[in-house]
């Protein structure tokens, strides 16, 4: 240890304050906003940045939101006029200049030690209406970046303290959701402002340099950690494909994800050659506030997962700094300006399933079968007898693929999405809407696997007077991927309907904007189910059993597929099991 460096018991200590002020600090949003795309579903992240953009710390919230403000940061000092002053506080969501995507609003606050700019209080949320073509901005079908709603480049809501009152009232001017989205930015002045008052706090109680000597220590002990996992996967080129159903507007052609991982010693790269070129909606992706936050996200979460981890890591800027991205200019993981690039993450979550699928051979035992990758995104709304609008945003669940321990989890947020359920009840209580069902698919099995997959959820949102609804989604063609000998999975559905004539119900494309809706018209939406992890036949006969039992398939599955007999009695027959496993292990060879 160099005489610069901060003794151990030093470094947790302020390592544990870092967390606990990220932490804070999204609590704080998520408590105090307004919409229940940020209340409910807690659609937000929140973190410390030093004075050269670095994330110190970041809270536990959607893996996207994270990685992305130093993006933000980074769009700010390319737009923004005039110098930081203490008490300033600018917002921003310009996807050209390191925005995720345009609903995604950052607050960023300056912090200040003695004078000298010295770091970054940063956070961002989806706001529900910026006055996009499309009430709520779950556009698809749009033309370029100008009709995703409004656009703000580094401006400041705040000067020296003092409130802007013109920018309040011009965005106040452009939302349907006046109220909720100025209560949100609200929310968001308030959590940057404690992050500012608890880091000064910090600097105060252990010095400037002993707490950015601390950061950095724990930045690079983040690399470092990283890059030992990497350095453990065999140098080499791995490559994966799939598919995204369609851009929104073309429909029936499909769009091509290709993902090649190259593993360099200690450090790894992306490839995003020979995806799809970017398309003319708004189907594209990001490139700094998205796609390289995606890839981040791929390699920390199998690389470095808590639950599979010894050692506690620190999710900090240290964890970026191994993983190189790749995406040519004009594709649809790299558009050009002014493209549109608002629905952007379902993408995002097929690349993270290729990167997992790309390097599954080589560490078999930190991936998953492939999951449900997709993001089921309904946005709901209507006037009001006072002629102002309703909105309802919300994120249906998926499913997990087969693990190497243990079955893919059911009916939830996989990949790079982490937000909270919205309760149905709240739902009905205050909104013309009611959820008729919300319960696992019945329609299906999930993938066979010696670790089976999860099972998707089957929701049906019912108007209960005229409106307009919007889906952002896909997964309904390319089939999630069994892993070692496990079976796929089944991809999702979309079907419309009205109550009154269920019978006549349609099947839908994953992605449409603007529908026009009447009282009993339903939305169902049907998430896809995991693939299997390893060989069927490997099943532990009593696991098969409680699976028939718990009704996920039946007996006839449970025979046919898994090689395991049941009784009359549901009772596991372990000689006929034994002797139609042999059956089926002779028949496949």
């Amino acid at each position: 240890m160099s005489n610069s460096d901060v003794d151990p018991i030093t470094l947790q200590v302020i390592g544990g304050a870092l967390d606990t002020i990220a932490k804070e600090m999204g609590h704080v949003l998520y408590r105090m906003s307004y919409s229940s795309i940020i209340r409910e579903s807690e659609d937000l992240g929140a973190g410390l940045f030093d004075a050269d953009y670095n994330t110190m710390s970041e809270s536990d919230s959607t893996p996207m939101h994270i990685g992305s403000i130093p993006a933000y940061l980074r769009g700010i000092e390319e737009t923004m006029r005039g110098e930081w002053k203490p008490g300033d506080l600018v917002i921003h969501n310009h996807p050209y200049h390191g925005a995720s995507h345009t609903p995604d609003i950052a607050a960023v606050a300056p912090i200040f030690h003695e004078g000298e700019l010295v770091a970054f209080s940063g956070n961002t949320a989806h706001h529900v209406d910026i006055g996009a073509g499309v009430p709520g901005g779950v556009v698809v079908d749009v033309p370029d970046v100008y009709a995703e709603g409004l656009l703000i480049t580094g401006i400041k809501l705040y000067e020296e303290g003092k409130r802007n009152e013109s920018v309040w009232q011009m965005i106040g001017s452009n939302t349907r959701a006046r109220s909720q989205v100025l209560g949100d930015i609200e929310a968001q002045v308030a959590a940057a402002e404690l992050g500012v008052k608890r880091f000064a706090e910090l600097i105060e109680s252990y010095g400037k340099d002993t707490v950015f000597q601390a950061s950095r220590q724990l930045m690079d002990y983040s690399e470092q950690m990283l890059r030992k996992r990497i350095a453990e996967i065999p140098d080499g080129e791995y490559t994966a494909e799939g598919f995204l159903d369609d851009d929104g507007r073309n429909r029936g052609i499909n769009l091509k994800v290709k993902v090649t991982v190259r593993i360099d010693g200690d450090g790894a790269e992306v490839d995003l050659t020979g995806s799809s070129p970017q398309v003319p909606t708004a189907f594209n992706v990001p490139f700094e506030g998205s796609t390289k936050v995606a890839c981040y996200f791929a390699f920390r979460a199998m690389l470095l997962d808590t639950y599979t981890t010894d050692e506690y890591i620190p999710a900090n800027e240290g964890s970026f700094r191994p993983i190189a991205v790749t995406a040519p200019l004009g594709s649809i993981f790299n558009p050009k300006f002014p493209a549109a690039a608002q629905s952007r993450f379902a993408q995002v979550q097929r690349l993270v399933d290729c990167v997992v699928k790309a390097l599954a051979p080589v560490i078999p035992d930190r991936v998953t079968a492939g999951t449900s990758a997709n993001l089921s995104f309904g946005g709901y709304t209507g006037l009001k007898d006072n002629g102002e609008y309703w909105v309802l945003l919300e994120v249906n669940e998926g499913s997990y693929g087969g693990r190497p321990n243990s079955d893919g989890p059911d009916a939830i947020d996989e990949n790079m999405k982490n937000t909270r359920n919205n309760p149905i009840e709240d739902v009905g209580m205050h909104l013309p809407l009611i959820c008729d069902r919300y319960e696992l698919r019945d329609d299906v099995v999930p993938g066979a696997g010696r670790m089976r997959g999860g099972l998707g959820a089957v929701k049906v949102q019912r108007f209960r007077e005229d409106g307009l609804m919007s889906h952002e989604g896909d997964r309904l063609e390319d089939v999630p991927w069994g892993f070692l000998g496990g079976k796929p999975g089944v991809v999702g559905a979309v079907t419309l309907f009205n109550r009154a004539t269920p019978e006549k119900s349609t099947s839908s494309p994953a992605k449409f904007t603007n529908y026009v809706v009447g009282p009993g018209d339903c939305l169902e939406v049907s998430g896809a189910c995991g693939g299997g992890y390893g060989d069927p036949l490997e099943r532990e006969p009593d696991m098969v059993r409680d699976d028939v039992l718990d009704d996920y398939y039946d007996a006839g599955h449970a025979a046919s597929v898994y090689g395991v007999v049941l009784d009359a009695d549901l009772n596991v027959d372990l000689t006929a099991t034994a002797a139609r496993r042999g059956e089926l292990r002779a028949t496949a060879s």
